[in-house]
């Protein structure tokens, strides 16, 4: 109690009755509002203390007034004096400004200051906060609704997969076990698909030869015939027929060297897919119009080629058994058999009537690039990227020889015909002839600046020809190997390969640029071929001269007439 209201009381008590109502009113007024003001501070004095043991380092901001709850009392003790017009204005403009005391207690209250509300506002903020929970409520609702529903949806969507996958396995499972079915009935057809293979293999090679077999026999009953006829009658008494040495060897071909017609025009008659990977070399059979060709692809093929007008070849035999690329074939003079060169440093022969490989020659220690038999086929001659040529007895199955001389890779190598004269040509730009029976050279041709890449003999043997990697095609006398008789360029793009027509009146050369040119020996006039997509590599003649094959990296075989 505080001093003033001591004093009231003495004065009560000692009788001071003459105090009229509204004194007695205006004190128990004054009265209601110290009691008010105390329990005020002291509830802001508890709640102050009660702060600072919990957070000791957050200091709320003093409230110099606090809003006053004497609703109670002023109802009270306006009803008691009967002032009900007053109580009614009261009522309305304390329940008018309660929503805005709400508003600013809950902005205050953002703002870190706190005061004590009264039960009617505490009701009505407590009131608001249940209504944001049950909205809350009410949106989390229909969010667990929404993710049912999408459970549901992806369930029926995974048990439909499922099913699928289940049919998919059952069905790869059926496939697999008719896979195995058809295997093992494929299997069981293998031995009569390579029963028949073998036989139409080995019919293929009995009627091969078969066919060169006849020709022989044709040629050496036409060749009896015609010296039966120019032989004199002569008694027993007469002297033998001298025999003809090895350089005077009668051969068709050679008679009719230098005589006949020259073809100087051709045209693309047929192309032939011969591999799918370039091929490397192609070479003629002696007297049959079929073709060896070997390629990147490891194998060597043979091919009947087209007659009377056919525009199609026919693949007649095949063979594999090198390890690595092929880089150049050689048919044997009786026609039997062919000699394939490889990068795997060895040289093959192949029987066609055994139908594989009699003979491995091994001896270079790098890629042997070229080979060429002898006329007589008792010696094989090749050459490599280690800088020799061998020359290989066949009877022995030996080399007998090693030629040496070259300071780069030797890249061809090819016998005078029906001599013992070998010729090669280098990368060190010179080409070389050698005598096979005293293994000496007896001519080096000097006059390329670039590295030579082949060089031929015509088939009379008086002149040879030789192209480099620049485009540069020389003609050499060989009685006269201290310069070239004539020079062609047809550069800049390398020349793989040159050789004579049968009349030796005509040169083709190999071009990289796909071209595969024609250079007319006495006039040097050049003309182009063109019907290849890629480097030209090999080319040759038909035994007459009316037909020429190319063929090249594209893997094509063309045929002109």
């Amino acid at each position: 109690m505080s001093a003033k209201r001591k004093e009231r009381k003495e004065r009560v008590t000692e009788g001071e009755k003459e105090v009229s109502l509204k004194e007695v009113e205006e004190e128990r007024i004054e009265e209601v509002e110290e009691d008010f003001e105390e329990a005020t501070r002291e509830s802001a004095s508890s709640m102050a203390s009660r702060s600072r043991l919990n957070e000791p380092l957050i200091q709320l901001p003093i409230i110099s007034e606090i809003p006053e709850a004497v609703d109670d009392f002023l109802r009270n003790f306006l009803q008691r004096l009967g002032m009900s017009r007053t109580l009614n204005s009261f009522e309305v403009e304390w329940y008018g400004s309660a929503q805005k005391l709400q508003t600013e207690s809950l902005r205050m209250t953002s703002a870190g200051i706190c005061f004590i509300p009264d039960a009617l506002t505490h009701q009505q903020l407590l009131h608001s906060e249940l209504k944001e929970v049950h909205r809350e409520i009410d949106l989390l609702r229909e969010g667990v609704l929404k993710a049912g529903e999408s459970l549901v949806r992806m369930q029926t969507e995974r048990d439909f997969h499922r099913i699928q996958y289940r049919r998919l396995l059952e069905e790869k499972n059926r496939l697999i076990e008719d896979h195995k079915k058809l295997r093992k009935h494929l299997q069981s057809f293998e031995p009569a698909l390579k029963q028949l293979d073998d036989k139409y293999q080995a019919a293929l090679s009995q009627k091969m030869l078969i066919t060169l077999e006849k020709d022989r026999l044709k040629n050496s009953t036409s060749t009896t015939l015609n010296q039966e006829k120019s032989q004199p009658k002569r008694d027993s008494r007469s002297k033998s027929v001298p025999v003809p040495r090895k350089t005077e060897f009668p051969d068709p071909q050679l008679a009719g060297a230098s005589t006949g017609p020259c073809k100087s025009s051709f045209s693309l008659c047929c192309s032939i897919r011969a591999h799918h990977l370039p091929i490397s070399c192609i070479d003629l059979h002696p007297r049959k119009m079929i073709l060896a060709s070997t390629s990147d692809d490891r194998s060597w093929r043979l091919w009947a080629l087209p007659a009377n007008g056919e525009k199609v070849g026919q693949m007649v035999l095949t063979g594999e058994g090198h390890s690595d690329w092929l880089s150049g074939c050689s048919f044997h003079p009786d026609g039997a058999k062919l000699a394939t060169t490889s990068g795997d440093t060895t040289v093959r022969l192949w029987d066609f009537s055994r139908g594989c490989c009699v003979l491995t020659l091994s001896g270079h220690t790098q890629p042997v690039w070229c080979c060429s038999f002898h006329s007589f086929g008792h010696s094989l001659a090749s050459c490599s990227a280690d800088k020799t040529a061998k020359l290989w007895d066949l009877n022995t199955e030996t080399c007998c020889l090693t030629m040496r001389r070259h300071t780069a890779s030797v890249n061809s190598v090819c016998f005078l015909p029906f001599s013992d004269l070998v010729l090669t040509s280098s990368a060190d730009k010179t080409l070389a002839m050698w005598d096979a029976r005293l293994g000496v050279c007896i001519t080096t041709f000097q006059g390329h600046h670039h590295p030579c890449n082949h060089a031929t003999f015509s088939l009379a043997g008086n002149i040879t020809a030789s192209c480099d990697s620049h485009g540069v095609i020389n003609l050499w006398d060989i009685r006269k190997s201290t310069s070239a008789t004539a020079t062609v360029d047809v550069g800049p793009h390398p020349t793989n390969q040159v050789v004579f027509n049968p009349t030796g009146k005509m040169l083709a050369v190999a071009c990289s640029d796909s071209l595969v040119r024609l250079v007319e020996v006495d006039s040097l006039v050049v003309s182009s071929l063109s019907g290849h997509s890629d480097g030209v590599q090999s080319v040759t003649f038909d035994h007459k001269g009316e037909t020429l094959l190319s063929a090249g990296s594209d893997g094509l075989i063309n045929v002109w007439t």
